[in-house]
């Protein structure tokens, strides 16, 4: 017998489920997404070309010294966050750990809705999607979805007509009912059985619910790979590998390698779309384990470390373009694609963990320019070809100690990169650090494999002064330096950009920064309760201007072992995820 969840099973747990409902809410278009309300904010970096910008201007170089918190909310003790909150119709959606998403006025801080997995009930319409007992099972029910599934990271949700979209740590992609927040479908995407996941969530792509997975860096008889998939039924369009198979175009770069070995090339950030091009941009992770000595190929092991130009409506790969051919130090390209148009050119800007700022045209791949900000120590660049090579001796071997720049944790790593229009720069969140690295042998059976291992020595890069945290701001399309921040601490967000002439970040060191994006001079700052992490966004409501800093802790060696081997003296609560929002006074 087929018994699905009461929606009474919320009040028989406690107020674990949906609290409330937004009235009037106003369903969310492709048009809308394509030129977003400037109070709004629908897309994880605001709009889907992913600037991290805000056409807001009433905080401004002159007045943001007055900010003042409004309101702040904790979210979930347990669990890494990586907040990338969106705001529509005066609601502020936010990703929380472990896959619970909560709808807060915006203006207020107070709770409107909760959606927890397992926990919220099903619409009860039409689908057959609805979570039903029987499709877990009695034990699986006690276990799974009274618990709680989706433990890991979540960075982005997406928002697209009556629905709130979001990617679990179970491998499934989630729709909920954005005035309620009860859940109207789930898919299970691939087998969390085998290590995949997702941290990072969907994006909308000309109507296509489009995502990339992640954990694939364990042994298996499948790949990685990124899905379309239909908003309104959550029905799998298609799928697109991340790894050319042993038969398919590309499969010759990773070597005779059989497919269980060909790992790696994780979609572990969300995309960004261009309607006029009708592509959406992912990039993907290194091939696993990292070092090529270990992992068995010394080709380009494609399509790893690459940019992916897909067709939204049908997954058809139109063009890729590899920055690092079979990369070999654990140096990802994968994080955001920024897309501006430089004298009617249309480009796509990226940045790696070598702190390479790479130019492609996004109709074609083409590669425009790419520029070394002359930190790293790994790869040479031709200034012609922007090819890369490996620098005598910098191939690791297994057992042998490597002297690198930057770490393992990268210069650039999730935390994402503005674009500002009125001063055509990028805004950049760097950490200065190098390692001693020694990378080890894994054993090359199914369900083996890994990421490495590597036994780290960290230590300063020996042009930072001894501080952790840059802002390195770049100047586009030449990528020449317009200034640069340092600081201690590593800084620990994403960069958020707005008309009124600033640029916000937050550090590690709890932490929050307001510069003029034009000089660099610090403007404000603010102590909030552990280290700022996630994605800033601003936002209007009633003509009052927003400023929103996730908080929380994790983030991988960026914020636990750099910090505490090499700014020993900084220290920050082991807990306590929330969001803070800042106004102007009345």
């Amino acid at each position: 017998m087929k018994i699905k969840i009461a929606i009474s099973i919320a009040a028989l747990l406690g107020s674990l489920g949906s609290l409330a409902q937004v009235d009037n809410y106003t369903p969310v278009t492709k048009d809308m997404l394509h030129d977003p309300d400037p109070g709004e904010w629908l897309n994880w970096r605001g709009s889907d070309s992913s600037w991290g910008y805000s056409a807001l201007d009433q905080i401004t170089t002159d007045n943001v010294g007055q900010l003042q918190l409004v309101w702040s909310w904790a979210l979930d003790e347990t669990g890494a966050i990586q907040a990338a909150p969106l705001i529509h119709d005066g609601i502020m959606f936010i990703p929380v750990p472990r896959g619970v998403i909560q709808a807060m006025d915006a203006a207020t801080g107070d709770l409107i809705w909760e959606y927890r997995p397992g926990i919220t009930a099903a619409i009860d319409g039409s689908t057959d999607r609805a979570l039903r007992v029987d499709d877990l099972g009695s034990a699986a029910m006690s276990q799974t979805a009274f618990a709680g599934v989706g433990r890991g990271v979540q960075k982005n949700i997406a928002i697209f007509g009556n629905m709130v979209y979001a990617a679990t740590e179970n491998a499934s992609i989630v729709a909920v009912d954005a005035s309620t927040g009860l859940l109207v479908w789930e898919t299970p995407v691939a087998d969390p059985a085998m290590g995949y996941h997702y941290t990072a969530g969907p994006i909308i792509a000309n109507g296509v619910l489009v995502t990339g997975i992640t954990g694939c860096q364990r042994y298996k008889e499948d790949v990685c790979f990124i899905t379309g998939h239909d908003p309104l039924t959550g029905e799998e369009l298609w799928r697109t590998d991340t790894v050319a198979r042993p038969d398919a175009p590309g499969g010759d770069t990773w070597g005779d390698l059989p497919l269980q070995f060909r790992a790696g090339s994780d979609a572990w950030m969300a995309g960004s779309y261009d309607p006029d091009t009708n592509l959406v941009y992912w990039g993907t992770a290194q091939a696993k384990p990292w070092a090529r000595a270990v992992r068995g190929t010394d080709g380009a092991a494609l399509y790893t470390n690459s940019t992916l130009a897909l067709n939204p409506d049908t997954g058809e790969m139109v063009w890729y373009y590899q920055h690092l051919p079979g990369e070999t130090h654990d140096m990802d390209e994968t994080f955001e694609s920024i897309l501006i148009d430089i004298d009617g050119r249309k480009s796509l800007f990226k940045m790696g963990k070598l702190a390479i700022l790479w130019q492609l045209d996004r109709t074609t791949g083409e590669i425009i320019n790419a520029t070394d900000v002359g930190y790293q120590t790994i790869v040479r660049l031709d200034p012609v070809t922007h090819e890369v090579t490996y620098r005598d001796g910098l191939i690791p071997r297994i057992g042998e100690e490597v002297d690198m720049c930057p770490s393992t944790s990268g210069f650039k790593s999730w935390r994402s990169m503005a674009y500002h229009p009125q001063t055509s720069a990028l805004y950049i969140p760097i950490t200065l650090n190098c390692e001693l690295a020694t990378f080890g042998p894994t054993e090359r059976v199914l369900g083996g494999g890994g990421a490495g291992p590597v036994r780290r020595i960290n230590y300063h890069h020996p042009a930072s002064d001894g501080n952790l945290g840059e802002l390195l701001v770049l100047n586009v399309p030449g990528g020449d330096v317009k200034w640069r921040y340092r600081f201690r601490a590593p800084f620990n967000t994403a960069a958020l950009t707005t008309a009124g002439g600033l640029v916000f970040i937050g550090d590690w060191d709890r932490t929050a920064h307001a510069f003029d994006a034009e000089t660099g001079e610090k403007l404000w700052q603010a102590r909030l309760t552990t280290s700022l992490q996630g994605f800033p966004i601003s936002y209007m409501i009633d003509g009052k201007q927003y400023i929103a800093m996730p908080v929380g802790t994790g983030g991988a060696s960026w914020s636990s072992q750099l910090p505490r081997e090499l700014a020993p003296e900084l220290r920050r609560p082991r807990n306590g995820n929330s969001i803070h929002v800042f106004a102007l006074p009345e």
